[in-house]
């Protein structure tokens, strides 16, 4: 039962720290470039609207705004952040965090694109890897963009926490 503590302190830790990194990233696109990243109220939304049996939307952007719903969105996503951070470890084990590789966290970061392909932008309205959106060619690049983004804040907090738990095993 320890190791099932430990694994979700270690994600928690990864998963913000990732997260947190995407978020950064997103930031700096929208600063340099005037490219927007998903406002997470929309996710809010969606999540908000699940109390009232309501899972899929026409078009979100359209639907009634629920109490609270961009403060729903960002700890949702914080949490999404931190259950694939869970899976990578769940997947890997804890003493792969002794000596970290890159490939699991990009090739997770990357395979997370699957969530917002198939399950919130159809039921956004936004159709399957955004297929109803204006350019999805254009969106389906971001969010992938995004997700190794994502991806590589995997490894980089995997690293750091790897610093920390080898100074211990020492």
């Amino acid at each position: 039962m320890n190791t099932l503590f430990q694994i979700i302190g270690y994600s928690i830790f990864i998963g913000v720290g990732a997260t947190l990194f995407m978020d950064i990233y997103a930031v700096l696109v929208k600063r340099f470039f005037n490219i927007s990243s998903l406002d997470y109220a929309i996710v809010g939304r969606w999540i908000g609207n699940f109390k009232n049996g309501i899972f899929a939307h026409q078009n979100i952007i359209q639907s009634e705004k629920v109490k609270g719903e961009r403060i729903i969105g960002w700890i949702s996503h914080y949490v999404i952040g931190v259950s694939f951070a869970f899976l990578l470890l769940w997947i890997y084990g804890i003493n792969w965090l002794k000596n970290p590789t890159f490939f699991p966290c990009i090739i997770l970061g990357i395979a997370t694109t699957i969530a917002p392909w198939f399950f919130m932008q159809p039921a956004f309205g936004f159709g399957f890897a955004a297929s109803k959106t204006p350019n999805p060619a254009v969106s389906r690049l971001r969010s992938l963009q995004a997700h190794f983004i994502y991806g590589l804040g995997l490894y980089l907090a995997v690293l750091l926490l790897s610093c920390f738990l080898n100074k211990s095993y020492d």
